[in-house]
C-alpha cells in the first residue's frame, strides 16, 4: 500500500488561512456589504448587517459583530 499523498492537498496545505480584518459597513446592496477599512480601502463582504455596523469579516464573509474601539495604525 502506497502512503502517496494528494499533491493538491500538500500545496493547500502550504497557503495562509485569509486573515480576520474589521471595518464599518457604509452600504448594502442586496446581500452584499461595503465594508470601509481602518486604512481606507474598500472591501465587499457577503452576509448580515446594517449600515455603520462595525463587523468582523474574513474571505468575503461577514463573521459577526465587532466592538466599537480605537484603532491605532502603526507604520512599520
Amino acid at each position: 500500500m502506497s502512503l502517496l499523498r494528494n499533491p493538491y492537498k500538500v500545496l493547500r496545505d502550504l497557503m495562509p488561512d485569509p486573515p480576520l480584518q474589521v471595518g464599518t459597513v457604509v452600504s448594502i446592496t442586496g446581500s452584499v456589504a461595503s465594508i470601509q477599512l481602518p486604512g481606507g480601502g474598500v472591501a465587499q463582504a457577503r452576509g448580515e448587517a446594517a449600515v455603520n455596523d462595525r463587523v468582523f469579516f474574513r474571505d468575503g464573509v461577514i463573521e459577526g459583530p465587532a466592538p466599537t474601539l480605537p484603532i491605532v495604525l502603526i507604520d512599520v
